[in-house]
């Protein structure tokens, strides 16, 4: 599936705070905590809790928040289909984060370990 200007636009103008409720109830839904839902968060971004609830405050759009951001350099890593797109063949980096960050919420989800999530090399 090929994303579109138009779709990569809509996704950059998107607030941060508009989705995050969900991301919460997707999660908890299934049995994980939002205390999770932070550490991945935190793990991709760099944000401290504090700094996602800023940006939470805020209403940054995924184009602020990603701005603001420090990828994790393992981020790369994170790989499989999500929404109907492969991550790790998006162009547009922008689409490409917010979807690595789908991706892990789709993962903590779905019960997969803390570790693998964090893609952490096997201890």
């Amino acid at each position: 599936m090929t994303s579109t200007a138009h779709h990569d636009e809509r996704i950059a103008k998107m607030t941060f705070a508009s989705v995050y409720p969900h991301y919460v109830a997707k999660v908890e839904k299934k049995g994980r905590s939002k205390e999770d839902l932070t550490t991945v968060i935190e793990w991709l971004t760099g944000f401290s809790a504090r700094e996602i609830e800023k940006r939470i405050e805020e209403k940054a759009t995924f184009e602020e928040f990603f701005e603001k951001a420090t990828l994790n350099p393992n981020a790369g890593l994170i790989k499989g289909v999500i929404c109907g797109y492969r991550v790790e063949e998006i162009e547009n980096p922008l689409t490409q984060k917010v979807r690595y960050l789908d991706k892990l919420v789709d993962e903590l989800a779905k019960g997969k370990k803390m570790e693998s999530i964090l893609r952490e090399p096997n201890k």
